[in-house]
Protein backbone atom coordinates (compact mmCIF):
# COMPACT_ATOMS: atom_id res chain seq x y z
CA UNK A 1 0.00 0.00 0.00
CA UNK A 2 1.30 3.41 -0.86
CA UNK A 3 1.41 6.35 1.50
CA UNK A 4 -0.38 9.47 0.30
CA UNK A 5 1.00 12.94 0.43
CA UNK A 6 -0.73 15.11 3.02
CA UNK A 7 -2.96 17.60 1.24
CA UNK A 8 -2.95 21.30 2.07
CA UNK A 9 -0.79 22.93 4.69
CA UNK A 10 0.97 20.82 7.29
CA UNK A 11 -0.93 21.05 10.60
CA UNK A 12 0.64 23.57 12.94
CA UNK A 13 2.94 22.21 15.62
CA UNK A 14 2.78 23.48 19.19
CA UNK A 15 6.00 24.52 20.92
CA UNK A 16 8.05 21.33 21.20
CA UNK A 17 9.45 22.20 24.63
CA UNK A 18 6.00 22.97 26.02
CA UNK A 19 4.46 19.76 24.68
CA UNK A 20 7.36 17.57 25.81
CA UNK A 21 7.33 19.06 29.30
CA UNK A 22 3.56 18.56 29.54
CA UNK A 23 3.97 14.92 28.48
CA UNK A 24 6.83 14.49 30.95
CA UNK A 25 4.96 15.95 33.92
CA UNK A 26 1.92 13.80 33.23
CA UNK A 27 4.16 10.74 32.95
CA UNK A 28 5.79 11.63 36.29
CA UNK A 29 2.37 11.53 37.93
CA UNK A 30 1.35 8.22 36.35
CA UNK A 31 4.75 6.66 37.02
CA UNK A 32 4.63 7.77 40.63
CA UNK A 33 1.26 6.07 41.01
CA UNK A 34 2.54 2.85 39.45
CA UNK A 35 5.90 2.73 41.23
CA UNK A 36 4.63 3.33 44.75
CA UNK A 37 2.66 0.13 44.27
CA UNK A 38 5.82 -1.75 43.24
CA UNK A 39 7.76 -0.43 46.24
CA UNK A 40 4.89 -0.98 48.67
CA UNK A 41 4.44 -4.52 47.35
CA UNK A 42 8.10 -5.25 48.07
CA UNK A 43 8.10 -3.75 51.57
CA UNK A 44 4.59 -3.79 53.09
CA UNK A 45 1.88 -5.73 51.28
CA UNK A 46 3.04 -9.26 52.16
CA UNK A 47 1.96 -8.79 55.77
CA UNK A 48 -0.68 -6.06 55.33
CA UNK A 49 -2.86 -7.79 52.72
CA UNK A 50 -1.82 -11.45 52.83
CA UNK A 51 -1.09 -12.00 56.54
CA UNK A 52 1.69 -14.55 56.10
CA UNK A 53 4.66 -15.06 58.41
CA UNK A 54 6.80 -16.62 55.67
CA UNK A 55 8.77 -13.77 54.05
CA UNK A 56 9.30 -15.53 50.70
CA UNK A 57 5.63 -16.51 50.45
CA UNK A 58 4.62 -12.95 51.35
CA UNK A 59 6.95 -11.57 48.67
CA UNK A 60 5.55 -14.00 46.10
CA UNK A 61 1.97 -12.99 46.90
CA UNK A 62 2.82 -9.30 46.68
CA UNK A 63 4.73 -9.64 43.44
CA UNK A 64 1.86 -11.69 42.00
CA UNK A 65 -0.46 -8.71 42.50
CA UNK A 66 2.22 -6.51 40.95
CA UNK A 67 2.31 -8.84 37.94
CA UNK A 68 -1.47 -8.72 37.54
CA UNK A 69 -1.30 -5.02 36.77
CA UNK A 70 1.23 -5.70 34.03
CA UNK A 71 -0.92 -8.49 32.65
CA UNK A 72 -3.74 -6.02 31.98
CA UNK A 73 -1.55 -3.26 30.58
CA UNK A 74 -1.91 -4.56 26.98
CA UNK A 75 -5.67 -3.97 27.30
CA UNK A 76 -4.89 -0.35 28.14
CA UNK A 77 -2.48 -0.26 25.23
CA UNK A 78 -5.12 -1.62 22.87
CA UNK A 79 -7.72 0.91 24.05
CA UNK A 80 -5.19 3.76 23.90
CA UNK A 81 -4.22 2.74 20.38
CA UNK A 82 -7.79 2.40 19.17
CA UNK A 83 -8.99 5.72 20.56
CA UNK A 84 -5.66 7.56 20.21
CA UNK A 85 -5.65 6.84 16.49
CA UNK A 86 -9.38 7.59 16.15
CA UNK A 87 -10.14 10.61 18.37
CA UNK A 88 -6.67 11.91 19.19
CA UNK A 89 -3.68 11.34 21.48
CA UNK A 90 -4.60 14.15 23.88
CA UNK A 91 -8.02 12.89 24.99
CA UNK A 92 -6.69 9.45 25.82
CA UNK A 93 -3.88 10.95 27.89
CA UNK A 94 -6.33 12.99 29.96
CA UNK A 95 -8.58 10.03 30.72
CA UNK A 96 -5.69 7.70 31.59
CA UNK A 97 -4.34 10.26 34.05
CA UNK A 98 -7.72 10.71 35.78
CA UNK A 99 -8.39 6.98 36.11
CA UNK A 100 -4.87 6.29 37.37
CA UNK A 101 -5.12 8.97 40.04
CA UNK A 102 -8.53 7.87 41.32
CA UNK A 103 -7.54 4.20 41.57
CA UNK A 104 -4.23 4.93 43.28
CA UNK A 105 -5.97 7.11 45.85
CA UNK A 106 -8.50 4.33 46.52
CA UNK A 107 -5.65 1.88 47.23
CA UNK A 108 -4.53 4.31 49.92
CA UNK A 109 -7.82 3.89 51.81
CA UNK A 110 -8.26 0.12 51.43
CA UNK A 111 -8.96 -1.83 54.61
CA UNK A 112 -6.33 -4.46 55.44
CA UNK A 113 -6.54 -8.24 55.85
CA UNK A 114 -6.68 -7.79 59.62
CA UNK A 115 -9.83 -5.68 59.18
CA UNK A 116 -11.94 -7.48 56.57
CA UNK A 117 -10.06 -10.69 55.81
CA UNK A 118 -9.91 -12.14 52.30
CA UNK A 119 -11.93 -9.24 50.87
CA UNK A 120 -8.88 -6.99 51.32
CA UNK A 121 -6.57 -8.71 48.80
CA UNK A 122 -9.50 -9.18 46.41
CA UNK A 123 -10.21 -5.45 46.42
CA UNK A 124 -6.50 -4.75 46.02
CA UNK A 125 -6.33 -7.01 42.97
CA UNK A 126 -9.37 -5.36 41.33
CA UNK A 127 -7.87 -1.90 41.78
CA UNK A 128 -4.51 -3.16 40.56
CA UNK A 129 -6.15 -4.44 37.36
CA UNK A 130 -7.73 -1.04 36.68
CA UNK A 131 -4.43 0.64 37.47
CA UNK A 132 -2.68 -1.59 34.94
CA UNK A 133 -5.19 -0.72 32.21
CA UNK A 134 -4.82 3.01 32.91
CA UNK A 135 -1.03 2.88 32.91
CA UNK A 136 -1.06 0.88 29.69
CA UNK A 137 -2.95 3.74 28.05
CA UNK A 138 -0.43 6.38 29.09
CA UNK A 139 2.93 5.89 27.45
CA UNK A 140 2.08 5.71 23.74
CA UNK A 141 0.15 8.97 23.61
CA UNK A 142 2.61 10.81 25.85
CA UNK A 143 5.67 10.07 23.74
CA UNK A 144 3.84 10.59 20.45
CA UNK A 145 2.73 14.06 21.50
CA UNK A 146 6.40 14.91 22.07
CA UNK A 147 7.83 13.19 18.99
CA UNK A 148 5.15 14.39 16.56
CA UNK A 149 5.51 18.01 17.66
CA UNK A 150 9.33 17.89 17.54
CA UNK A 151 11.66 19.09 14.74
CA UNK A 152 12.58 16.07 12.64
CA UNK A 153 16.27 16.04 13.55
CA UNK A 154 15.60 16.45 17.26
CA UNK A 155 13.00 13.76 17.77
CA UNK A 156 15.42 11.73 19.87
CA UNK A 157 15.98 14.60 22.28
CA UNK A 158 12.35 15.72 22.60
CA UNK A 159 11.14 12.12 22.66
CA UNK A 160 13.45 11.52 25.64
CA UNK A 161 11.79 14.30 27.66
CA UNK A 162 8.62 12.30 28.46
CA UNK A 163 10.89 9.38 29.34
CA UNK A 164 12.28 11.47 32.19
CA UNK A 165 8.86 11.05 33.71
CA UNK A 166 9.77 7.44 34.54
CA UNK A 167 12.87 8.17 36.68
CA UNK A 168 11.11 11.31 37.88
CA UNK A 169 8.13 9.28 39.05
CA UNK A 170 10.39 6.64 40.58
CA UNK A 171 12.48 9.31 42.28
CA UNK A 172 9.37 10.90 43.71
CA UNK A 173 7.81 7.56 44.69
CA UNK A 174 10.85 6.22 46.50
CA UNK A 175 11.54 9.60 48.08
CA UNK A 176 8.02 9.69 49.51
CA UNK A 177 8.26 6.05 50.65
CA UNK A 178 11.52 6.84 52.46
CA UNK A 179 10.09 10.03 53.95
CA UNK A 180 6.97 8.26 55.25
CA UNK A 181 8.68 5.05 56.42
CA UNK A 182 8.84 6.38 59.97
CA UNK A 183 5.12 7.13 60.21
CA UNK A 184 3.13 5.01 62.66
CA UNK A 185 1.13 1.98 61.57
CA UNK A 186 -0.34 1.81 58.10
CA UNK A 187 0.26 5.50 57.44
CA UNK A 188 3.77 4.61 56.24
CA UNK A 189 2.32 3.10 53.04
CA UNK A 190 -1.06 4.88 52.89
CA UNK A 191 0.22 8.46 52.66
CA UNK A 192 2.17 7.92 49.39
CA UNK A 193 -1.00 6.57 47.73
CA UNK A 194 -3.18 9.38 49.04
CA UNK A 195 -0.81 12.03 47.67
CA UNK A 196 -1.65 10.83 44.14
CA UNK A 197 -4.86 12.86 44.12
CA UNK A 198 -2.96 16.14 44.48
CA UNK A 199 -0.51 15.30 41.72
CA UNK A 200 -3.23 14.24 39.29
CA UNK A 201 -4.86 17.67 39.55
CA UNK A 202 -1.53 19.32 38.71
CA UNK A 203 -0.84 16.97 35.79
CA UNK A 204 -4.35 17.36 34.40
CA UNK A 205 -4.14 21.15 34.44
CA UNK A 206 -0.89 21.05 32.45
CA UNK A 207 -2.06 18.51 29.87
CA UNK A 208 -5.19 20.45 29.05
CA UNK A 209 -3.02 23.34 27.82
CA UNK A 210 -1.32 21.58 24.88
CA UNK A 211 -2.50 21.20 21.27
CA UNK A 212 -3.37 17.91 19.61
CA UNK A 213 -0.67 16.05 17.67
CA UNK A 214 -0.04 17.53 14.18
CA UNK A 215 0.42 14.04 12.77
CA UNK A 216 -3.04 13.03 13.97
CA UNK A 217 -4.53 16.26 12.59
CA UNK A 218 -2.89 15.46 9.24
CA UNK A 219 -4.43 11.98 9.26
CA UNK A 220 -7.87 13.51 9.92
CA UNK A 221 -7.43 16.09 7.16
CA UNK A 222 -6.45 13.37 4.73
CA UNK A 223 -9.45 11.24 5.72
CA UNK A 224 -7.16 8.39 6.76
CA UNK A 225 -8.61 7.73 10.24
CA UNK A 226 -9.20 3.98 10.49
CA UNK A 227 -12.31 2.38 11.98
CA UNK A 228 -10.28 -0.18 13.91
CA UNK A 229 -6.67 1.05 13.99
CA UNK A 230 -5.53 -1.36 16.70
CA UNK A 231 -6.79 -4.35 14.72
CA UNK A 232 -5.17 -2.98 11.58
CA UNK A 233 -1.87 -2.58 13.44
CA UNK A 234 -2.04 -6.19 14.57
CA UNK A 235 -2.77 -7.34 11.02
CA UNK A 236 -0.25 -5.19 9.16
CA UNK A 237 2.45 -4.34 11.71
CA UNK A 238 2.66 -7.49 13.80
CA UNK A 239 6.34 -7.96 13.00
CA UNK A 240 7.16 -4.47 14.24
CA UNK A 241 5.01 -5.01 17.34
CA UNK A 242 6.90 -8.22 18.16
CA UNK A 243 10.17 -6.41 17.54
CA UNK A 244 9.19 -3.68 20.01
CA UNK A 245 8.35 -6.34 22.60
CA UNK A 246 11.76 -7.94 22.16
CA UNK A 247 13.55 -4.60 22.30
CA UNK A 248 11.84 -3.70 25.56
CA UNK A 249 12.72 -6.84 27.53
CA UNK A 250 16.19 -5.72 28.64
CA UNK A 251 14.91 -2.29 29.61
CA UNK A 252 11.67 -3.06 31.41
CA UNK A 253 12.61 -6.50 32.71
CA UNK A 254 15.99 -5.40 33.98
CA UNK A 255 14.38 -2.33 35.51
CA UNK A 256 11.93 -4.27 37.66
CA UNK A 257 14.54 -6.82 38.69
CA UNK A 258 16.68 -3.89 39.87
CA UNK A 259 14.04 -1.67 41.45
CA UNK A 260 11.51 -4.21 42.79
CA UNK A 261 13.11 -7.62 43.25
CA UNK A 262 16.37 -6.32 44.73
CA UNK A 263 14.44 -4.35 47.38
CA UNK A 264 12.91 -7.63 48.51
CA UNK A 265 16.07 -9.68 47.93
CA UNK A 266 18.32 -7.83 50.38
CA UNK A 267 15.79 -8.55 53.13
CA UNK A 268 15.19 -12.17 52.17
CA UNK A 269 18.95 -12.82 52.06
CA UNK A 270 19.50 -10.82 55.29
CA UNK A 271 22.05 -8.63 53.49
CA UNK A 272 20.97 -5.17 54.54
CA UNK A 273 18.00 -2.87 55.09
CA UNK A 274 15.84 -2.43 51.98
CA UNK A 275 16.12 1.34 52.38
CA UNK A 276 19.73 1.11 51.18
CA UNK A 277 18.45 -0.15 47.83
CA UNK A 278 15.99 2.74 47.71
CA UNK A 279 18.91 5.13 48.17
CA UNK A 280 20.60 3.58 45.14
CA UNK A 281 17.38 3.91 43.19
CA UNK A 282 17.14 7.57 44.14
CA UNK A 283 20.71 8.22 43.00
CA UNK A 284 20.25 6.38 39.70
CA UNK A 285 16.92 8.10 39.05
CA UNK A 286 18.38 11.53 39.77
CA UNK A 287 21.17 10.90 37.26
CA UNK A 288 18.51 9.62 34.84
CA UNK A 289 16.94 13.07 34.71
CA UNK A 290 20.03 14.14 32.75
CA UNK A 291 21.20 10.90 31.15
CA UNK A 292 17.95 10.33 29.23
CA UNK A 293 18.28 13.69 27.52
CA UNK A 294 21.93 13.05 26.73
CA UNK A 295 21.20 9.63 25.23
CA UNK A 296 18.22 11.00 23.29
CA UNK A 297 20.28 13.86 21.82
CA UNK A 298 23.10 11.44 21.01
CA UNK A 299 20.68 9.19 19.12
CA UNK A 300 19.85 12.15 16.85
CA UNK A 301 23.52 12.24 15.84
CA UNK A 302 24.70 8.61 15.71
CA UNK A 303 21.41 6.72 15.42
CA UNK A 304 18.88 5.03 17.68
CA UNK A 305 20.36 1.55 17.34
CA UNK A 306 23.90 2.40 18.46
CA UNK A 307 22.71 4.14 21.61
CA UNK A 308 20.32 1.30 22.33
CA UNK A 309 23.09 -1.30 22.06
CA UNK A 310 25.09 0.50 24.75
CA UNK A 311 22.36 -0.39 27.21
CA UNK A 312 21.51 -3.91 26.03
CA UNK A 313 25.15 -5.06 25.89
CA UNK A 314 25.81 -3.59 29.34
CA UNK A 315 22.80 -5.58 30.60
CA UNK A 316 24.47 -8.78 29.39
CA UNK A 317 27.73 -7.94 31.12
CA UNK A 318 26.37 -6.57 34.39
CA UNK A 319 24.04 -9.30 35.75
CA UNK A 320 26.56 -11.17 37.90
CA UNK A 321 28.68 -8.11 38.88
CA UNK A 322 25.54 -6.30 40.04
CA UNK A 323 24.61 -9.03 42.50
CA UNK A 324 28.22 -9.42 43.66
CA UNK A 325 28.24 -5.73 44.56
CA UNK A 326 24.88 -6.01 46.32
CA UNK A 327 25.97 -9.11 48.24
CA UNK A 328 28.73 -7.13 49.97
CA UNK A 329 26.06 -5.44 52.07
CA UNK A 330 27.96 -2.17 51.79
CA UNK A 331 25.74 0.87 51.29
CA UNK A 332 28.24 2.37 48.83
CA UNK A 333 28.47 -0.83 46.76
CA UNK A 334 24.71 -1.26 46.70
CA UNK A 335 24.18 2.32 45.58
CA UNK A 336 26.81 1.86 42.85
CA UNK A 337 25.21 -1.40 41.67
CA UNK A 338 21.66 -0.06 41.47
CA UNK A 339 22.67 3.31 39.99
CA UNK A 340 24.85 1.70 37.31
CA UNK A 341 22.05 -0.67 36.36
CA UNK A 342 19.68 2.25 35.87
CA UNK A 343 22.07 4.68 34.15
CA UNK A 344 23.97 2.31 31.86
CA UNK A 345 21.53 -0.56 31.32
CA UNK A 346 18.07 1.02 31.45
CA UNK A 347 18.56 4.66 30.40
CA UNK A 348 20.26 4.27 26.97
CA UNK A 349 17.52 1.88 25.91
CA UNK A 350 14.58 3.76 27.34
CA UNK A 351 15.76 7.15 26.07
CA UNK A 352 15.56 6.08 22.41
CA UNK A 353 12.42 3.94 22.57
CA UNK A 354 10.03 6.86 22.09
CA UNK A 355 11.63 8.13 18.87
CA UNK A 356 12.73 4.75 17.50
CA UNK A 357 9.39 3.00 18.05
CA UNK A 358 7.40 5.98 16.73
CA UNK A 359 9.39 5.99 13.51
CA UNK A 360 8.56 2.32 12.89
CA UNK A 361 4.80 2.88 12.37
CA UNK A 362 2.62 5.03 10.04
CA UNK A 363 0.68 7.89 11.65
CA UNK A 364 -2.83 6.45 11.35
CA UNK A 365 -2.00 3.39 13.45
CA UNK A 366 1.08 4.63 15.30
CA UNK A 367 -0.49 4.89 18.78
CA UNK A 368 -1.77 1.35 18.35
CA UNK A 369 1.54 -0.06 17.16
CA UNK A 370 3.78 1.40 19.83
CA UNK A 371 1.24 0.91 22.64
CA UNK A 372 0.66 -2.76 21.81
CA UNK A 373 4.38 -3.45 21.55
CA UNK A 374 5.30 -1.45 24.64
CA UNK A 375 2.64 -3.06 26.82
CA UNK A 376 3.07 -6.50 25.32
CA UNK A 377 6.53 -6.58 26.88
CA UNK A 378 4.94 -5.65 30.20
CA UNK A 379 3.29 -9.09 30.37
CA UNK A 380 6.77 -10.61 30.68
CA UNK A 381 8.29 -7.82 32.76
CA UNK A 382 5.50 -7.83 35.32
CA UNK A 383 6.20 -11.43 36.25
CA UNK A 384 9.98 -11.01 36.49
CA UNK A 385 10.11 -9.95 40.18
CA UNK A 386 7.94 -13.01 40.92
CA UNK A 387 10.13 -15.24 38.74
CA UNK A 388 13.33 -13.79 40.22
CA UNK A 389 12.02 -14.46 43.73
CA UNK A 390 11.09 -18.04 42.87
CA UNK A 391 14.46 -18.67 41.19
CA UNK A 392 16.29 -17.17 44.14
CA UNK A 393 14.37 -19.43 46.50
CA UNK A 394 15.45 -22.43 44.41
CA UNK A 395 19.07 -21.75 43.47
CA UNK A 396 20.21 -18.58 45.24
CA UNK A 397 21.36 -15.22 43.89
CA UNK A 398 22.96 -16.60 40.73
CA UNK A 399 19.49 -17.34 39.35
CA UNK A 400 18.21 -13.74 39.20
CA UNK A 401 21.66 -12.57 38.10
CA UNK A 402 21.56 -14.83 35.04
CA UNK A 403 17.94 -13.87 34.42
CA UNK A 404 19.04 -10.23 34.19
CA UNK A 405 21.77 -11.20 31.70
CA UNK A 406 19.39 -13.31 29.60
CA UNK A 407 17.12 -10.30 29.08
CA UNK A 408 20.08 -8.41 27.64
CA UNK A 409 20.91 -11.27 25.29
CA UNK A 410 17.38 -11.40 23.88
CA UNK A 411 17.07 -7.65 23.34
CA UNK A 412 20.53 -7.33 21.81
CA UNK A 413 19.71 -10.04 19.28
CA UNK A 414 16.50 -8.24 18.32
CA UNK A 415 18.24 -4.85 18.08
CA UNK A 416 20.85 -6.16 15.69
CA UNK A 417 18.09 -7.15 13.23
CA UNK A 418 16.04 -3.92 13.62
CA UNK A 419 16.32 -1.09 11.10
CA UNK A 420 17.72 2.33 11.89
CA UNK A 421 15.26 5.25 11.63
CA UNK A 422 17.10 8.39 12.80
CA UNK A 423 16.89 11.16 10.15
CA UNK A 424 20.60 11.93 10.50
CA UNK A 425 21.39 8.37 9.44
CA UNK A 426 18.66 7.39 6.95
CA UNK A 427 18.07 10.84 5.46
CA UNK A 428 15.47 13.55 6.02
CA UNK A 429 12.96 12.59 3.32
CA UNK A 430 12.75 8.95 4.33
CA UNK A 431 12.45 9.80 8.01
CA UNK A 432 9.85 12.58 7.75
CA UNK A 433 7.44 10.77 5.44
CA UNK A 434 6.08 8.16 7.91
CA UNK A 435 5.77 10.70 10.74
CA UNK A 436 3.16 12.78 8.90
CA UNK A 437 1.52 10.16 6.70
CA UNK A 438 -1.03 7.44 7.14
CA UNK A 439 -1.56 4.46 4.86
CA UNK A 440 -4.38 4.37 2.33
Amino acid sequence: MSAPTVSGATPKKDNAVKVSLASMIGTVVESYDFFIYATAAATYFGTVFFATDDPIVGALYSFATLAIGFLFRPIGGYLAGHFGDRIGRKRVLIWSLVVMGVVTTLIGVLPTFATIGIAAPIMLIVLRIIQGVAYGAEWGGAVLMAVEHAPERRRGFFGALPQIGIPGGLLLANGVILATSGLPGDWAWRVPFLLASVMVIIGLFIRLKVAESPAFEAVKEQGEVLKAPALEAIKQDWRSILRVIGLRLAETGGYYVTTSFVVSYVGLAAITDSRNVLVGTLVGSAIGLVSHLAYGAWSDRIGRKKVYLIGSIFTIAFGIPMFLLINTGSLVMIVVAVALSLVLSHDPIFAVESSWFSELFPANRRTSGISLGYNGAAIVAGFLPFIATAVYGAVGWMGPALLFTLLGVISTAVAITARETAPAIVGTAKAEQPILEGVR
